[in-house]
């Protein structure tokens, strides 16, 4: 879809641009309905849409810069803090910060841990190999050296002692998930915390996939283990609201278990004539709109909305869960949270997720790594729970066509042009359109990033992405 000109030579009225938005806007996933499996978390509940809008429109051009000067935003984001704190098992002395994602909250984190050491010349992070990317992208960002710890190809578990073992005088942190976004496992929280504690080293949780429903989903009788800032060790933990908290993108929230593990986070300048900078997040300039959208949904749905919500959530993703599992060569990874994993030797999973798009279902293929296969992730949502029989129908007859239609075969000679073709010529072999525009079926260009080593999927990713990062010629 080609885009128009942000700047045209005379502008527009507002009801034309409004349709131009809207028509734009149909090229995109469903963000609503129960039929998108990643990305965007729906609670489906009736007028909230609209409550978020009116929160974030009055807020909009509120510049979260200067708590002295709107004391409304302030007010905000410390009840935003403190709602986190109640969930996850923090106290009096508890501080927090709302950031604008869990990138941000992970990097602050990390930033946090590596300040708080100077003395340390090249620091570390140790983190199982199932955490979060974002955790490597703070590590490359700040200059952290990254220790990652194989999990049980079998299980997708660390082995706590590992982690342990890795733990060196240069490591200021250790993390772990919450669970990990890829498989929806908790990481043994309480040994991992311990070791860190016992080397003198600060952990971090990474809960900012399933941190607002664990705990609700313990209140309702699911064997959740402790991994919260309750478990001894624990220094800070992050925790997304625009994930199961069904607030709008983008805010999170990053908590400290006291005020000095916070300060290094902090950032100060006063060395320039201007006035003095200072920032508790990455962002310097930040909106209202989101935090006051945050606020606004979570005073609306209350903490009885949010049992609720994950009550109706647990429940489709036992029959989600259920549902795959009565397919033959479908494979179950241990439902933990309130994702649906799987894998298969039988059914090619890359065609799998062409055919259940074609059905109206959009997943998340997942690539191997190392003795890990390939998987598919869903992550289940309260929209999904009224749609629970029309994806086990469609199910059945995706893997019933994903079976007639085999493994994908790659291109002769595809794999030669890795090394010798540029992307614009890579592109084009494998069915991406002028601009970079993304074929019907995904399922050749998943089998090639599934084949090849990480570190060229990362290459040919990013040069994907710069192909699809270019404005359109002017008319």
């Amino acid at each position: 879809m080609r885009s128009m000109s942000a700047l045209p030579e005379h502008g527009i009225p507002a009801e034309r641009v409004l349709e131009e938005l809207r028509a734009m806007r149909g090229a995109d996933l469903p963000t609503h309905g129960g039929r998108l499996f990643a990305y965007v978390y729906d609670p489906g509940l009736p007028g909230l849409d609209e409550l978020a809008a009116a929160a974030h429109a009055l807020s909009a051009h509120v510049n979260g810069l200067d708590p002295t000067a709107f004391p409304s935003l302030l007010a905000m984001e410390n009840d935003l803090v403190g709602a986190a704190v109640q969930v996850l098992g923090g106290d009096e002395h508890t501080v927090g910060s709302v950031t604008g994602g869990g990138t941000e909250s992970l990097i602050l984190a990390v930033k946090a841990a590596r300040d708080a050491h100077p003395e340390i010349a090249a620091p570390r992070l140790v983190m199982p190999v199932t955490a979060h990317a974002a955790l490597a992208k703070a590590a490359a960002y700040l200059r952290i050296a990254l220790d990652t710890i194989p999990v049980d190809p079998h299980t997708l578990r660390v082995d706590p002692a590992a982690v342990a073992a890795a733990i060196t005088p240069d490591t200021v942190l250790v993390a772990c998930s919450a669970p990990s976004y890829a498989h929806g496992l908790i990481d043994p929280v309480e040994p991992i915390a311990a070791a860190a504690a016992a080397a003198g080293v600060r952990c971090h949780v990474d809960a900012c996939f399933g941190g607002w429903t664990l705990p609700y989903l313990r209140r309702l009788g699911e064997p959740i283990p402790p991994f919260d800032l309750s478990v001894p060790g624990v220094t800070s933990i992050s925790v997304d609201l625009h994930k199961y908290a069904y607030t709008p993108k983008g805010v999170s929230v990053l908590l400290h278990r006291t005020e000095a593990l916070r300060a290094p986070q902090y950032f100060g300048y006063a060395d320039w004539p201007g006035y003095t900078m200072v920032n508790p997040v990455i962002s310097s300039t930040r909106s209202g709109g989101p935090i006051a959208a945050a606020w606004a949904t979570l005073r609306h749905i209350g903490d009885d909305g949010y049992l609720a919500l994950a009550e109706r959530t647990r429940d489709a993703t036992r029959a989600i869960a259920g549902a795959v599992e009565k397919i033959e060569d479908l494979a179950v990874v241990p439902r933990e949270s309130t994702v649906v994993a799987f894998m298969s030797t039988g059914v090619d999973l890359f065609v799998l997720a062409d055919e259940l798009a074609a059905r109206g279902w959009h997943t998340q293929p997942q690539f191997r790594h190392g003795e890990i296969p390939p998987s598919m992730h869903l992550t289940v949502t309260a929209a999904v729970a009224p749609r629970v029989a029309e994806f086990e129908a469609d199910l059945a007859e995706a893997v019933a066509a994903a079976r007639a239609h085999g493994p994908v075969q790659l291109p002769d000679g595809i794999l030669d042009l890795l090394a010798s073709a540029g992307v614009d010529q890579l592109a084009g072999a494998l069915g991406l359109g002028s601009g970079g525009a993304l074929p019907e079926r995904m399922a050749v260009v998943n089998t090639l990033l599934n084949v090849v080593d990480p570190a060229v999927r990362e290459r040919l990713l990013v040069a994907f992405l710069s192909l699809l990062q270019r404005p359109s010629p002017r008319p």
